[in-house]
């Protein structure tokens, strides 16, 4: 009798797992990966389901098999590493002013949830911790893995490489930030993989003996086959931005054409409806 009982539990626990592994999303990411060569970043982990840089936000779009969750890191008064786009609580959230005025006890008593109230009436700022431990749980049990697309907003390398490390996420993300930036975190840890702004061609070698880039966020404006040529026969890949009005169709079939490695994105499903057909 316990021997039943032992193996049905087993049976029931497997079809949950299976099925979590091949939800309709899920199908739809392995689908694509399998088609096209051009990687998906969901911008500030928007799913337009739930409120930008939240976890009800990451883990939809978790679900939905992107290679890349972008997100904003700030610091808090009390040295905390906290998801916020904006310097302010303004935009999203019930607070107002500098994110870093405030301690991590006092962010966690705000809200996050601004024009999502009544979706999602308790969502708060995460921190970058629990950030990193939904992705890092969500890719143990899967083979196709997200990684984070840091966009490195107001945090100092050390604390930052640190947690990266700790959720063993800090070899696959890539690190988006100034300059400066970037040149302190090679310094940090020479393995990261660092992401310069590239506005002009004549740019590009100067930031490559400086920052020695993994990728280039190239300015979509800006982007050419032969610009794409250039940085790709220096074994460095192109990201790029198609987002507010350049986040159209046209523009999904453009990065294809153009050879480019990810496109950024705030609408991921409209990106997989064109290149699938569904």
């Amino acid at each position: 009798m316990k021997k039943t009982v032992w193996l049905l539990a087993c049976s029931i626990a497997t079809l949950i797992s299976c099925h979590r592994l091949n939800s309709p999303n899920q199908i739809v990411a392995r689908t694509y990966k399998s088609q096209q060569k051009l990687r998906i970043s969901a911008h500030r982990g928007n799913s337009g389901l739930a409120p930008e840089n939240t976890l009800a936000t990451f883990q939809k779009t978790l679900d939905m098999g992107v290679d890349f969750i972008e997100i904003d890191v700030r610091t808090s008064k009390d040295n905390q590493l906290v998801i916020l786009h904006d310097g302010t609580l303004n935009r999203t959230t019930n607070g107002t002013g500098p994110i870093s005025n405030l301690t991590l006890t006092e962010i966690k008593q705000l809200k996050a949830n601004k024009g999502w109230e009544t979706q999602f009436p308790d969502e708060r700022i995460p921190t970058l911790e629990e950030t990193l431990q939904l992705v890092s749980s969500w890719n143990k049990e899967r083979n196709t893995k997200t990684y984070i697309y840091v966009d490195c907003k107001q945090v100092d390398p050390k604390p930052l490489v640190q947690l990266m490390r700790k959720y063993r996420l800090d070899k696959e993300s890539v690190y988006y930030g100034n300059d400066d930036f970037l040149v302190r975190l090679k310094a940090e840890d020479p393995q990261s993989k660092r992401m310069p702004s590239l506005d002009k061609a004549e740019e590009m070698e100067r930031k490559i003996a400086q920052i020695a880039p993994y990728a280039f966020d190239v300015n979509w404006l800006q982007l050419s086959p032969q610009l794409v040529k250039d940085i790709h026969q220096k074994n460095i890949r192109v990201f790029s931005d198609a987002l507010g009005p350049l986040d159209q169709e046209k523009n999904y079939q453009k990065a294809k054409e153009l050879g480019i490695d990810l496109i950024q994105t705030d609408h991921v499903k409209s990106v997989y409806r064109y290149f699938l057909g569904k």
